[in-house]
């Protein structure tokens, strides 16, 4: 059942893809620019989740999510700049300062650096089979909700909240906040597909919000 789970997730986000790049010829929605790579990183995740188990395991999928670490790493990040973006156009005089965009630019280098050095460079991932997927997974046990993906999410919500003041717009807080309930609380639910749902929402929050931008 989740390999249907995560073929429409997949679905999704092309979906995703496709409206974020129209939004890019706004120039009151830029902030989607940010967006796009992360959307692009998770429909990889979701579409390689939906067709491992048809590849078979092997080097050939194990590379595929060698590189899945890789792009996580490099793109969620992104974030960052798409809260720091958001805010300015929102109108708010403060992130057009130097120090700010510097700020968030520097937090999304860190961010990256942080994360290739405490998981990618160190990684080592085993096949396993979970509710009928196959995918390779770190060998290291896990301890709760990455550092990376909570710092993000913490810049998401106070961001979130500028927003809802400002623009009286609570779609984004609300995205930003059932994140990350989804990624603390253990579901009594038989699926690994739920913190892949809670994402999505996430993204349609996110992307949603670069829309009204443009509206506004």
């Amino acid at each position: 059942m989740d390999t249907i789970f995560f073929a429409i997730f997949s679905i999704v986000y092309f979906i995703l893809i496709l409206l974020a790049i129209r939004l890019l010829r706004s120039p009151y929605a830029r902030s989607s620019i940010y967006l796009l790579p992360v959307i692009a990183g998770l429909f990889y995740d979701n579409t390689l989740l939906a067709i491992g188990r048809f590849i078979g395991e092997g080097d050939f999928l194990e590379k595929l999510n060698i590189a899945k670490y890789w792009i996580h790493a490099f793109f969620t990040p992104f974030l960052i700049l798409f809260a720091w973006k958001t805010l300015e156009q929102a109108n708010m005089k403060w992130t057009r300062m130097i120090s700010v965009r510097i700020s968030a630019i520097g937090l999304t280098v860190l961010l990256i650096l942080f994360e290739l050095f405490t998981e990618v460079f160190s990684l080592n991932i085993e096949a396993k089979w979970e509710l009928g997927v196959l995918s390779y997974k770190s060998m290291e046990p896990s301890s709760g909700p990455p550092f990376m993906i909570l710092f993000v999410s913490l810049v998401l919500i106070a961001a979130s909240i500028f927003i809802w003041i400002k623009q009286k717009w609570a779609w984004f807080f609300i995205g930003s906040l059932l994140m990350i309930i989804g990624s603390v609380i253990q579901w009594p639910v038989k699926s690994g597909a739920i913190t892949n749902l809670f994402e999505l929402i996430l993204i349609i929050s996110l992307l949603g919000t670069a829309y009204f931008q443009r509206k506004t």
